[in-house]
């Protein structure tokens, strides 16, 4: 789902929808929403500079399972 200012949400799930195969099952069509959904927010995170390092991810995750 490629953000447009120009595109409402709804025309944009409908371009994804009639994007995928005839074939396609509920459950896979609903995977893909969610998928170009997760790109959409992390694409907007990027542009408002709400991101970590590698190395930062990898302390929190080292810190995490320490604390187990």
């Amino acid at each position: 789902m490629q953000s447009t200012k120009s595109a409402s949400a709804k025309e944009q799930i409908l371009d994804l929808v009639e994007r995928q195969p005839d074939d396609s099952s509920y459950d896979e069509i609903l995977r893909e929403l969610a998928f170009a959904r997760m790109i959409d927010r992390g694409l907007a995170d990027s542009r408002a500079d709400r991101v970590i390092s590698h190395e930062e991810m990898g302390a929190r995750g080292a810190a995490a399972a320490s604390d187990r």
